[in-house]
């Protein structure tokens, strides 16, 4: 059991919406493979409320998801970290984790298939109100959560921090049926303008209740402390864009679980 004070009001989170909240490892499994998240949830609230799907990066479940965790769980609602790769599997080098991290960009249905296996097994904590899903993810895990919106997944919301904004299949816009946000780093090498305009096209196509903030001066991964600050990698941490960024993810979240 934690309390988020300043640390998180730093964040952007107003400091009188925190408060306690419990912990714990899920163990899960997806077509005989064992998987391991992490729960957040919190204390002291009656009835049921929102559950929160949170997807890491291409380096899976670690600390900084971990606490995201639980800044969502100090706000009130339920937080499960994803583990897309399966219990253990945890790359320690950008290249084990662009290896990893390939098996799904590559077979979407996977990509898909597995994360809906994190969406079902939140559904079953009896604390969280079915009707009040999102996901949101982070790089990979933005990509990740946008695959499980156009599955056609029953959520209401998913958010895309700075994540790949490509699809192999655009025209599955159409089964859409979350609100949806891109938070976007203006100088991201790695999602480029091209692709930027074809994420657009499709959402706007698909007629998808659907926003983007792009962030000038940033990059990729600029929510993550640990990709330093050096732009000319193309991955770099910014601190005026993750404060931002999570003030328009908390702003989301309460617009669309407020109105259901």
């Amino acid at each position: 059991m934690r309390l988020f004070t300043m640390a998180a009001f730093l964040m952007g989170i107003p400091a009188l919406a925190l408060g306690e909240f419990s912990t714990a490892t899920v163990t899960y499994k997806h077509n005989g493979v064992v998987l391991e998240g992490y729960v957040a949830e919190p204390k002291g609230k009656e009835g049921k409320v929102p559950g929160v799907l949170v997807v890491p990066d291409w380096k899976g479940v670690s600390g900084l998801y971990r606490e995201i965790a639980d800044k969502l769980a100090a706000m009130g609602y339920v937080a499960f970290v994803v583990d897309e790769y399966g219990k253990g599997v945890r790359p320690s080098t950008p290249e084990e984790a662009a290896v990893e991290a390939e098996k799904y960009k590559s077979d979407r249905k996977l990509m898909r298939a597995r994360v809906t296996a994190a969406l079902e097994e939140l559904k079953k904590n009896p604390r969280v109100d079915q009707a009040r899903i999102a996901a949101m993810g982070y790089c990979f895990g933005g990509t990740v959560v946008l695959e499980l919106a156009r599955s056609g997944a029953p959520v209401v919301g998913v958010v895309s921090f700075h994540g790949g904004l490509g699809t192999p299949t655009p025209s599955d816009g159409s089964n859409i049926k979350a609100k949806v946000l891109a938070l976007h780093g203006a100088d991201d090498p790695f999602v480029p303008p091209a692709e930027v305009a074809a994420f657009q096209k499709e959402m706007s196509q698909a007629k998808v209740d659907w926003h983007m903030v792009v962030y000038g001066d940033a990059v990729h991964a600029f929510t993550n402390p640990k990709a330093g600050n050096d732009k000319s990698k193309g991955a770099a941490y910014n601190e005026l864009a993750d404060k931002r960024s999570w003030r328009a993810m908390t702003v989301f979240l309460h617009e669309i679980f407020s109105t259901r």
